[in-house]
């Protein structure tokens, strides 16, 4: 584009000076000519400098249209005959600069922006690029008025149109600036450091470029800070993206302090507060943190949804917009900000980018939570052999303000939530939804198979934080893929028990696999992956007292990993039998698969898969009665786990080793223990085991007579298990069981006989068809040292002798002292 920078026509400077008021006005050269009822021609000519002497009616009614007055409109009219403007009194210049606006949480990003712009170097522009309704007008305002003090040679500001020329920007800017002419920007602006602010450049990017292009050359003072969708594409030029304010994260806490402190939350606040005069309630704050996420801290969203809370509460405009972002819309009359739709804001960016860009956005779009490099390459290819290079796409995004990055971690990026949902909705309409969801899911199937090893020893950690982090993709990959690809959906299934155990998601998890694995469609699946599937359903069904109808899963499961050797699978499966046998009574078999599992580890030298099988063995000594044998056992696995830096397997050898140290009467020592077993087990979760521990000390402390401990033990036993969400969670048997055992015990403690007799009783019922009879026979002990009644305690006593026999299970010496058995 070529830019006219001045002519020594006749005219030429009235011509700058008409372009200049007609860019202020915000108007076309057709929308002048209409206004002042004038030919479109006779205004282009003007403009071009083609009019020898334009007439003074023609003038006046120009002048008129764009409501000039006082003297402005007598410097308009003596410039259009060919007359100087008069020089006194002096006009001030007009910086076309509105007043900044309220800006809330962006604190940090005005404080970066005006150190780029104060800096010392060459002429430089800096570029704020992001999506319609981010919020890039506000923050250019909010520091041009920073740095208004460090450019003392002005600071002045225009916004680009529609159709603008190189020369319409100069004119514009040689008005707010004060000259006349373009040609005299040049002069003006080799004085004292003069600031700019150019808002709007992605309606006519080419004519800005040409016009600064022009002007940096020989204006080493001046500074430009442009705003716009994407960058102008200048050597030199700083692009700044600017992204969506933050919000608050799934596990902040649910209250409106706590709440308010991130930047979403106080802006959404702030426009709340003009429409609605009571403050949030504790309940609403829930509500509030789930709808940020949902508006992706995008500030026009997060405007349009405050000024719902005129009708609604924020519960209400959560469910009537959380689903439909892009439907959220200004309304007639009201404020400009406000005039555009979340629809149209990211269907304009949508349009900056090019085809083969945008089959790659919708391709991401897939992604619902944060996601990386590595999964970005995995979704954009065809061909898992050749992954495709992701970073050219990614640096476009981040560069056009449709991609969020947050943190140092792998799993950084993330799409504004409006982009993302307009680019399935492009997905839906050219028919590519089902092949991308498709895609998603393998991705997601092979990432969930490489974590599955990590979910046991040191990596445990760094396992399930990676599961964590991607977790709601691998629940849309898993509901998507159990209709429309099952084969992954059993992959994605078999690889997740681990973690759904360790995130008390048991129930679910089960109730996955056994719709996978009765999916007709998976019968000719990969054996190994159907056997792993297998051995996932026993070990969530142990977690909530089902372990037994997985029996025959679990078996078959052995069976076909020895048919392929899979030596790993065979492990697990015996480890998982030698529990799954106890919950029937088949204590022998129990133990013929656990000591299997630790032949076969020795063999081949498994550290830790001996040290699995050496805890899981623990349990017979203690049926046996031998706390010497049990404590040794614990001994080997401490001292296996250690070697290996395993650190829950050395927290559930500690575990065991409070409820041996219990059974003989180390009070104080099993507390202790159980302590520092729960502080590691918390880091991993696993809420099956520290539930199961937690009782262990509450009973170790009712013993010991601390009331006070034990009281608050029951009070956390007694709170619901499982997840909040998850309708099928509840408190297992072997926890009633416990909170019984407590309350015998306080109220043996007490003297309290009756009281303690109706506790064991109540004990003894909930651990029946448990998998540890050695339970039972405890409270029955309990029971038969509380009954003072000859016939009754006769009876208690049969039932402990029945029960001991069934489970092989040998008293110690003072439970044969309290319960009086000879």
């Amino acid at each position: 584009m070529t830019v006219d920078h001045g002519s020594d026509q006749r005219g030429a400077g009235f011509a700058d000076l008409l372009r200049a008021r007609r860019a202020t006005a915000g108007m076309t050269q057709a929308d002048l000519a209409a206004a002042a009822g004038i030919g479109v021609r006779t205004v282009r000519d003007l403009e071009r400098g083609r009019a020898s002497r334009p007439q003074r009616t023609t003038v006046e009614l120009i002048a008129t249209a764009l409501s000039l007055a006082g003297r402005e409109r007598a410097d308009f009219l003596a410039a259009a005959r060919g007359r100087p403007a008069v020089p006194e009194p002096p006009v001030p210049p007009r910086n076309g600069l509105p007043p900044p606006v309220e800006l809330i949480g962006r604190d940090t990003e005005v404080a970066d922006v005006a150190e780029l712009i104060t800096a010392s170097g060459p002429p430089g522009v800096v570029t704020l690029v992001g999506l319609a309704g981010v919020g890039k007008t506000s923050l250019g305002l909010a520091v041009a008025e920073r740095v208004a003090a460090a450019h003392p040679g002005g600071t002045a500001g225009i916004v680009i149109t529609e159709l603008s020329s190189g020369s319409d920007v100069l004119a514009q800017l040689a008005a707010v600036l004060g000259v006349a002419r373009a040609a005299d920007l040049r002069t003006r602006l080799r004085g004292e450091r003069t600031f700019v602010m150019i808002d709007g450049v992605e309606r006519s990017p080419d004519a800005v470029a040409d016009a600064l292009h022009w002007l940096i050359e020989s204006a080493p003072n001046l500074r430009v800070l442009a705003t716009g969708r994407h960058p102008i594409g200048l050597p030199g030029e700083h692009v700044r993206p600017v992204g969506p304010l933050e919000t608050p994260p799934p596990d902040a806490p649910a209250r409106p302090d706590e709440i308010a402190a991130y930047p979403a939350a106080a802006l959404f606040l702030a426009r709340l507060r003009q429409v609605r005069r009571d403050p949030i309630t504790d309940e609403e704050a829930v509500a509030l943190g789930a709808l940020l996420r949902r508006l992706g801290g995008l500030p026009l969203a997060l405007e349009l949804a405050a000024a719902r809370g005129r009708l609604l509460d924020i519960d209400e405009i959560l469910q009537r917009y959380g689903d439909r972002v892009l439907d959220l819309s200004g309304r007639p009359g009201s404020r400009p900000s406000t005039d555009v739709t979340l629809r149209d804001a990211a269907a304009a960016s949508y349009r900056l980018l090019e085809p083969d860009e945008r089959a790659g956005l919708r391709r991401l779009a897939a992604f619902r939570h944060r996601w990386s490099v590595r999964l970005a390459a995995a979704i954009l290819s065809d061909d898992d052999a050749e992954p495709a290079d992701p970073l050219p796409l990614l640096d476009r995004l981040l560069e056009l303000g449709l991609l969020g990055v947050r943190g140092a971690g792998p799993y950084r990026f993330r799409l504004v939530d409006v982009v993302r949902e307009l680019a399935e909705e492009r997905a839906v309409a050219r028919g590519e939804a089902s092949a991308i969801r498709t895609r998603h899911a393998a991705v997601f199937a092979r990432l969930a198979e490489r974590t599955a090893p990590q979910l046991a020893g040191h990596d445990l950690t760094d396992g399930i934080n990676r599961l964590d982090e991607i977790s709601g993709d691998l629940w849309a990959a898993l509901a998507h893929a159990a209709g429309d690809d099952p084969h992954t959906a059993l992959r994605i299934a078999a690889a997740l028990p681990r973690w759904w155990r360790f995130r008390g998601r048991d129930v679910v998890g089960r109730h996955w696999l056994r719709r996978l694995l009765a999916d007709p469609r998976t019968e000719d699946a990969d054996p190994r992956v159907r056997a792993w599937a297998q051995v996932g359903l026993g070990r969530l069904a142990l977690e909530h007292g089902a372990g037994a109808e997985e029996l025959p899963a679990v078996t078959g499961a052995l069976t076909e990993f020895q048919r392929h050797g899979e030596v790993a699978g065979e492990l697990a499966a015996r480890n998982v039998l030698c529990a799954l046998w106890m919950t029937v009574g088949g204590y022998d078999e129990a133990r013929r698969h656990g000591e299997a599992a630790l032949t076969l580890a020795t063999r081949l030298d498994r550290p830790r898969d001996m040290t699995v099988a050496q805890n899981n063995l623990t349990w017979h000594e203690i049926r046996a009665g031998d706390l010497r044998a049990a404590r040794r056992r614990l001994a080997a696995v401490d001292r296996l786990a250690a070697q290996q830096g395993d650190d829950r397997l050395r927290a559930l050898a500690m575990a065991n080793l409070a409820e041996v140290s219990r059974l003989g009467g180390r009070y104080t020592e099993a507390q202790s223990l159980g302590r520092r077993a729960i502080e590691v087990l918390e880091r991993h979760g696993d809420p099956g085991h520290r539930r199961r521990l937690l009782g262990t000390i509450g009973i170790a402390a009712a013993q010991a007579g601390d009331a006070e401990t034990a009281g608050r033990i029951l009070a956390e036993l007694r709170e619901p298990a499982g997840v909040p969400d998850d309708p099928d969670a509840r408190r297992p048997a072997v926890t009633e069981g416990q909170i019984a055992m407590i309350e015998a015990y306080l109220a043996a403690g007490r003297g309290e006989r009756e009281l303690a007799a109706e506790w064991f009783t109540a004990a003894a019922d909930s651990h029946s068809g448990g998998h540890d009879l050695r339970d039972v026979a405890e409270a029955l002990v309990g029971l038969a040292a509380s009954t003072d009644d000859g016939q009754q305690r006769t009876s208690v006593l049969a039932r402990l002798a029945e029960v001991c026999k069934l489970g092989g299970i040998t008293l110690l010496p003072t439970e044969r002292e309290r319960s009086g058995v000879t």
